[in-house]
Order: C-alpha cells, then structure tokens, then sequence
C-alpha cells in the first residue's frame, strides 16, 4: 500500500474522529467515562495488591530470620544484618511500586474531585481545565510523588517497624544471648570491629528515622493526611 492510500484509509481517519466526536458528543461522553473511571480503580486496586504482595513477603522473611538466628546461640548475630540488607531491597521494589501505585490513585480522585463530586453538588469543579489536564496525563503519564517521599512514606507506615525489630533483635542477640563472650566479640564481622558494625548500625537507624519523619510537603493526591474526622455521620 502506498503512503497515499495508507493517509487515505477510512478505517484510520475513523480511528482518529473517535475520540474527537465523543469530546464534542455529552451523551457518549458520560457513557465513555464510567468504563474509564473502572479501569483507573482496577488498575489503582492491582498495583495497591502487588504492594501489599511485597510487604507480607517482606514480613515472612523477617520472620524466618528471627526463627533461624534464635533457633540456637551459635546462630551467628550478622544473619540480622543480612536480614536488614534484604528489607531494603524489599523497600526499594515498594517505593517503585507505590509511585506507580500513587500514579493511578492519582487520576482517581482527580476524576472524582472534578466529575463526581460537581455532579453532587455542582458548584464548580476544582481545576477548569481538568479534561486537559487528564488527557494530557493519559499521553504523557509521570509520576506524581518523587523517589524520597514514596520512600518517606513506606518508611514510616511500615518498614520502620520491621527496622526496628531486627535492630532490636540484633541488640539483644549480641548481648543477652551471648553471655559467654563480649558484645562487641559478638557483634564483630570478618575484618570489622564490632563497635564500627554497632556505629555503622547507629548512622543507618538514624538516617531511616529522618527520612521516615523529616517534616516536608506532601504532594500525594488526595492523602487522608492530617486532617480532622469528618462529621457527616454524627446524626
């Protein structure tokens, strides 16, 4: 088929007036956007399952390490620090997905604020150019939180937790479980002196917690984030 014939193809012009005659037409407008609307939640729903996915595996594995370290005192103590290592890089898949996952939430409740919610009570929508703005977003989709608050905020809704179990857990692995010999003997690695484990140990506690707490801007739409309780249903 030539470069004429192929530009000249009803099927592809057609192709191209489908969306344009939707836009222009209200009725197929509202009839289109409900499908759409199901498949940004069923995405949003797919990525918030396959978070939770890599949490629980995250939870199992820490728990099997716990089971190992203390099933015995000569389980040696720099298995914790192994299952620390592997909890970051349980962290790094989720901040990933939860920016994927904030993505889609995202474009729910744009959707809801400006459609929904108008058509409630209707006295205006939240951003007058909302259509092009999501469209815009459906051609060129980019993430709406950055790398440092995905990983803020998986820091400090879950993992910190499970950072602080396996601390403690090494704490007292080196010291109460291992009476027979000095804490630092305990917590030493090949070559490394168990007082630099122990402070190298100090700086990443405490470089987790300020990144999990540092005080700055939440960019995440639609965050149920320090708000007060709603009072609709105190009737």
């Amino acid at each position: 088929m030539s470069e004429d014939e192929h530009e000249e193809s009803p099927l592809e012009r057609s192709d191209q007036e489908i969306g344009a005659e939707i836009a222009d037409d209200p009725e197929a407008l509202i009839g289109a956007l409900p499908h759409y609307y199901r498949g940004e939640v069923t995405q949003s729903t797919t990525s918030q399952d396959r978070i939770d996915q890599t949490t629980n595996w995250a939870i199992t594995v820490l728990a099997a390490i716990l089971s190992v370290v203390f099933s015995s005192p000569d389980m040696p103590a720099y298995l914790l620090l192994v299952g620390i290592l592997v909890l970051s890089v349980f962290l790094s898949f989720e901040v990933r997905r939860y920016r994927f996952y904030d993505m889609y939430r995202s474009r729910v409740r744009f959707f809801q604020e400006n459609v929904f919610a108008n058509a409630l009570q209707p006295v205006g929508v939240e951003h007058a150019h909302w259509r092009e703005e999501l469209s815009e977003d459906l051609r060129y989709p980019t993430f709406k939180v950055t790398a440092w608050e995905a990983l803020s905020r998986r820091l400090s809704r879950i993992y910190i937790l499970l950072f602080v179990v396996l601390g403690v857990s090494w704490i007292a692995k080196v010291t109460l479980f291992t009476p027979e010999t000095q804490w630092t003997e305990a917590a030493e690695l090949p070559g490394v002196h168990g007082l630099i484990v122990a402070a190298t140990l100090g700086v990443f506690y405490l470089g987790i917690c300020i990144i999990a707490w540092w005080p700055h801007s939440r960019r995440a739409k639609g965050e149920v984030y320090g708000e007060e309780p709603g009072e609709w249903k105190d009737e």
